[in-house]
């Protein structure tokens, strides 16, 4: 019957209650031990981390709010419930705290905000050059029903210069395939651009990384060679004071021998 629970929906529901409880617990001991608390809710793994929480607690609190007879206002809250409940798969980008992988890719998406606004420049300026013109070789010249309008014929741009090729739109006059030809061409020349830029931030990126988190896993032999250091100092300026003191003493064993005549 509608509104019951299977046991397989309840195996589920504890699941989810424990996990969210454990991921609750983390967030806040994270944010305790913040030494700024708004400067912590500002990162984005915080963001995250409260975008993937706080749907399970409002369905939970409209659930109980609602009680047994109010059915119908959860009807009507639908939509936003299930809006919330698919937040919940920001549990996947709580793993980039423990990835270098994904890490790396947000550092370099970051980086490379300006490489991806001229990839989409690029494109946008390609497909408003190749979307008229295939409209006109195709519904004008060659008499198809496919490309209805220039708005239609966007997506065709869009999935042909990404070399994505869905198929739902295919141009079939001679001079619809010539456009589609050139469209295809500059898609790959004008993303290759950016992508050798991304690349090389990338690889930057993860090497970064990647000596953070060794001299983070490997404090100790750094300690041990400061204190070789220090140890070769003093024994440096040791020497030094050695050396100093016989040249001191012949000093003073002169000065009398010359003040006797």
């Amino acid at each position: 019957m509608q509104g019951e629970c299977s046991a397989k929906c309840r195996n589920l529901f504890v699941l989810e209650t424990v996990c969210v409880a454990w991921f609750s617990f983390e967030f806040l001991l994270r944010s305790l031990q913040a030494e700024s608390k708004c400067a912590f809710l500002r990162t984005p793994l915080a963001i995250i981390d409260i975008l993937a929480i706080l749907p399970f607690y409002v369905s939970l609190l409209a659930g109980l709010a609602a009680g047994p007879t109010g059915s119908k206002m959860l009807e009507r809250a639908g939509l936003v419930l299930r809006l919330l409940r698919a937040l919940r798969v920001l549990y996947v980008m709580r793993l980039a705290r423990h990835s270098l992988g994904l890490r790396s890719l947000g550092l370099t998406v970051r980086r490379c905000a300006r490489e991806f606004g001229l990839l989409l420049l690029f494109l946008c300026v390609a497909m408003a050059l190749f979307a008229p013109l295939v409209h006109l070789a195709e519904r004008e010249l060659g008499a198809r029903r496919d490309f209805s309008s220039v708005p239609a014929s966007y997506w065709w741009a869009v999935i042909s210069m990404t070399t994505v090729g869905y198929g739902d739109m295919v141009p079939r006059s001679l001079p619809g395939q010539v456009v589609a030809l050139s469209s295809i061409l500059s898609g790959i020349l004008l993303m290759a651009f950016p992508v050798t830029s991304i690349f090389h931030t990338f690889s930057r990126s993860y090497s970064e990384l990647k000596e953070q988190q060794q001299r983070a896993a490997s404090p100790e032999p750094v300690l041990h060679e400061d204190s070789t250091r220090d140890d070769s100092t003093r024994s440096a300026s040791a020497t030094e004071d050695n050396s100093q003191d016989p040249e001191s003493a012949g000093t003073a064993g002169s000065s009398p021998s010359r003040r006797g005549p």
